[in-house]
């Protein structure tokens, strides 16, 4: 491939999307989701031709990053998989603590600009919010419309609590989300319009 071709190319540049924030993180679109009874499945359980039972959920991606790193670097390839789904989570891609800031922006770049390539081909989306410590806040939030909905999981913070409800505090702070919906069972101090979803419960598929 020539310079001048890659620079034509909009998987290199990755500039398509409205962006927000001081990094350029490209904008995830508030949407509309019934969250009177959300039910969710891992991207892991989801099938090229899935039946109808399983598109009625929405797809999550609390799994190890190695499962979906593909649709970062392939997008095109899952779409029509993943449009079957009645909505998706945009994926969780880490942002540990022990990361290098570079990282976790690249993390949170990617989630946001996933999304915004999904919405552009018509498909429902909501943006995963995570984060790490502090200084990760200059950046986790971005990419983010106000007053949506978005998702986060308390999976595997029980042992950092303390990080986890004041990551979730500050998102409150600068997202003011409608709704949040909370991927494993949320923590009584947590506040907001939360829905609970039953990690267990997400496991029973269909097949």
């Amino acid at each position: 491939m020539t310079s001048k071709s890659m620079r034509e190319n909009p998987l290199f540049i990755r500039n398509s999307f409205d962006v927000q924030g001081r990094w350029n993180i490209p904008l995830v679109h508030k949407q509309e989701v019934d969250t009177r009874a959300v039910s969710l499945i891992a991207c892991s359980d989801t099938r090229s031709q899935d039946n109808t039972a399983n598109r009625k959920n929405g797809v999550h991606f609390f799994v190890d990053d190695y499962r979906f790193e593909g649709i970062y670097a392939h997008p095109e390839r899952t779409l029509a998989k993943y449009s079957q789904y009645a909505f998706l989570l945009t994926p969780d891609f880490s942002t540990y603590a022990d990361m290098d800031l570079w990282r976790q922006i690249e993390s949170v770049a990617k989630n946001r600009w996933v999304g915004a390539f999904w919405q552009s081909k018509g498909l429902t989306v909501i943006p995963t919010i995570s984060w790490s410590t502090p200084r990760s806040f200059d950046f986790c939030f971005d990419g983010v419309e106000k007053n949506g909905i978005v998702a986060v999981s308390t999976l595997g913070c029980r042992k950092s609590k303390h990080s986890f409800l004041c990551g979730y505090e500050a998102m409150l702070n600068k997202l003011s989300p409608q709704t949040i919906i909370c991927f494993g069972e949320p923590f009584p101090e947590m506040q907001g319009n939360i829905v609970f979803v039953d990690d267990r419960a997400s496991r029973k598929v269909v097949r």
